[in-house]
């Protein structure tokens, strides 16, 4: 494909409007807003308003949950440039700009990652954007690659490795990745998937050669151990009922459990196979695995699994106190103590982000759609994820759904 001079040109053009933008919004808020004690508009004004009614979740939180949809669409329409564009912006942002006028660039690191706390894994903050930048382009290509030599054809390599690295789980195909028949395509994107559902700084540390540091990483373990965990689970509950739809045998049961483990665990929401003939309990594990997401500073969504983590100790060292009162239990992860206000902090999400279903399934209830839908929606909604169940699962869509609901 050629790219003629126009084509440069109007590239070039954009760059120029983005970065004049970006030092226009730090200039009005070192000049304007920060001065005058002002409040910034859009999200990141709401998000303040939020934080002083909910002082227990920080700025970035309520920004983060309320561009979370904003984000998923802007990245349906615009597609991969998307993705490169805001990638660009922030790091123009805190590179070249905030600096001029004095200001850090971690913080907007830091309220752009997803978990607990931000990890600073290089002095420059120009490298760390770098080095993750790098990281998400050659997954992306790799990907394209492998399924390309699996036998996709060239464009739809292309789209699902877009939509697989970034877990949006947009397919050029109705039936999304069950259109292909192949054992090779189904494992390749069930292994992109599962690396995009780990914290980029572990993949960082891994690529650096600190492998001690990716294999002790708590979360990690916890997410992979869920994989394998529910996968097998669900491989052995489809082993045994054997759908009569398909000459079910271990090799495809195991291949359709763990890709959609993942698939809903990542928030990506690709399928294989249409889950809503399986038994009910694994409809409960699906809808389980969509609220838990996978780790934070990935690309997926839910509520991450340092956080249940945290909550799960945080439960049992509190029988513990309950047995032994004068002792001194303190919350770990990765052998450091928990600080008693990031459990608040966590509690405080929880409480909020199941507040949120809660609410949505009562608009979805009075729109007209039934409270198992209600609640599958509800919950792929707000963690971005897609899948869903009942006629808005593996095999429906959402274009029936109430003009009020949508």
């Amino acid at each position: 494909m050629k790219i003629s001079l126009s084509q440069v040109a109007v590239g070039i053009k954009e760059y120029v409007i983005m970065t004049l933008g970006m030092f226009m919004y730090a200039f009005g808020w070192v000049a304007c807003i920060i001065p005058a004690g002002g409040m910034g508009g859009g999200a990141t004004g709401l998000s303040m308003l939020l934080n002083a009614v909910f002082p227990a979740l920080s700025i970035g939180t309520f920004v983060f949950i309320i561009n979370a949809l904003l984000l998923i669409i802007a990245g349906f329409i615009i597609g991969w440039n998307f993705g490169i564009k805001t990638i660009y912006c922030i790091i123009v942002l805190s590179i070249a700009i905030l600096p001029i006028f004095g200001l850090n660039g971690m913080q907007l690191y830091a309220a752009e990652v997803s978990g607990l706390t931000y990890e600073k894994v290089s002095p420059r903050i120009a490298d760390t954007a770098k080095m993750m930048w790098s990281i998400y382009v050659v997954l992306t290509a790799s990907e394209v690659v492998i399924l390309w030599l699996c036998g996709m054809d060239m464009f739809d390599a292309v789209c699902h490795s877009f939509s697989t690295i970034a877990t949006g789980g947009f397919s050029t195909h109705n039936n999304s990745l069950e259109y292909y028949d192949s054992a090779a395509i189904h494992y390749t994107v069930t292994f992109f998937m599962f690396v995009s559902g780990i914290n980029f700084v572990m993949l960082i540390y891994l690529l650096r050669g600190k492998v001690r540091n990716f294999v002790q990483d708590e979360e990690l373990r916890w997410y992979s151990v869920a994989v394998m965990v529910f996968a097998v689970m669900l491989t052995v509950g489809l082993y045994i009922a054997r759908p009569g739809w398909t000459g079910m045998h271990m090799e495809r049961a195991f291949r359709d459990s763990i890709f959609t483990v993942i698939s809903a665990m990542t928030s990506t929401g690709y399928t294989i196979s249409d889950y809503m003939y399986w038994p009910v309990v694994a409809w409960v594990v699906i809808f389980f695995l969509m609220l838990t997401g996978a780790c934070a500073g990935s690309t997926a969504g839910g509520i991450k699994w340092v956080r249940l983590a945290i909550i799960l100790k945080n439960g049992v060292a509190e029988f513990q106190r309950r047995i032994h009162p004068n002792a001194i239990i303190p919350v770990k992860l990765n052998e450091k103590n928990v600080p008693q206000q990031t459990i608040n902090n966590i509690m405080a999400f929880l409480i909020f982000y199941i507040f949120i279903i809660a609410v949505t399934v009562v608009i979805f209830c009075a729109s007209g759609v039934n409270f198992d839908e209600s609640i599958g929606a509800a919950v792929s909604a707000i963690g971005n994820v897609g899948i869903s169940i009942g006629q808005f699962g593996p095999a429906g869509t959402y274009a029936e759904f109430p003009v009020v609901a949508k």
